[in-house]
């Protein structure tokens, strides 16, 4: 990667599934902070519990790995307990777009060691998913509102439509300082700085078991194609990988200078 005089280095993790994700970013993510010099780690939590949803526990133990953020999506709600703990964890987002009256928030504005402030925005997308409020103008609502206080915003956009997300990318292309999709689990290959200086790419990934149908047993899921008759879905466990982008920023103006993707195993999982 190029070094810059100046720069301030961002690592999103992208979706930890399940056991074998968490197991992923407790092995990896030391290494992987001291090694590429990383300012601020963000990282999505949602189906961090068995695949669907994210406890309590589960939070403090993926903050105290060296998460400063954690983001989420669509599962959120999917484990109960979270409901009375996210209003007092102001370091866990659920999207932004969920209705008013939802407990928690869906950004925040948070320092780094060296005194940034970053903002980061959670979003849900529209299509092919529930409805929310329009991603759209509330991202611009949300800019606005962070712009008082720093140029440097983070979007993680938890979406299923490519087109979608694309869409949002170049919406908020000079705005804000990255954005980044979440929810599908297949990291793409489409990382690039866009023209007016957003870091942008339309997923990251999943950090979690690769031998499976993203992140679940493959037999469970191939027989459900095949029969159509319910299963019960099982997290996999094996070939275990970290995915997820390393962002370069310029501290003072909040553009992009720079993306690539990260794409990690875990070595004793082979």
């Amino acid at each position: 990667m190029v070094e810059y005089s100046k720069r301030l280095r961002i690592l999103f993790i992208g979706d930890i599934f399940g056991e074998a994700g968490r197991k992923a970013v407790s092995s990896l993510l030391p290494h992987l902070v001291r090694e590429n010099e990383v300012d601020f780690v963000i990282a999505n939590c949602e189906n961090a519990a068995g695949g669907k949803g994210v406890t309590p526990k589960l939070v403090e133990f993926l903050l105290n790995c060296g998460i400063n953020v954690l983001t989420s999506g669509n599962h959120i709600w999917d484990r109960k307990e979270i409901i009375p703990y996210i209003g007092n964890q102001p370091r866990l987002l659920r999207p932004a777009n969920f209705p008013r009256s939802t407990p928690g928030n869906g950004y925040g504005i948070f320092e780094t060691v060296l005194g940034y402030k970053i903002g980061v925005i959670n979003l849900c997308g529209n299509l092919f998913m529930d409805s929310y409020d329009h991603p759209f103008f509330t991202a611009s609502d949300l800019v606005e509102q962070i712009s008082k206080q720093t140029n440097i915003v983070i979007v993680d956009f938890h979406a299923e439509a490519t087109s979608e997300k694309i869409a949002m990318g170049w919406y908020l292309d000079g705005k804000v300082s990255a954005v980044v999709g979440t929810h599908t689990h297949v990291q793409t290959a489409d990382e690039r700085i866009l023209a007016n200086g957003t870091a942008y790419i339309t997923d990251i990934g999943m950090t979690g078991p690769m031998n499976s149908v993203i992140g679940m047993n493959k037999e469970k899921v191939i027989n459900r194609f095949l029969t159509l008759m319910p299963q019960k879905f099982e997290p996999a466990r094996e070939d275990i990988w970290l995915h997820g982008v390393i962002i370069d920023l310029d501290p003072d103006s909040g553009r992009g200078l720079a993306i690539r993707r990260v794409a990690v195993p875990l070595d004793d999982s082979h």
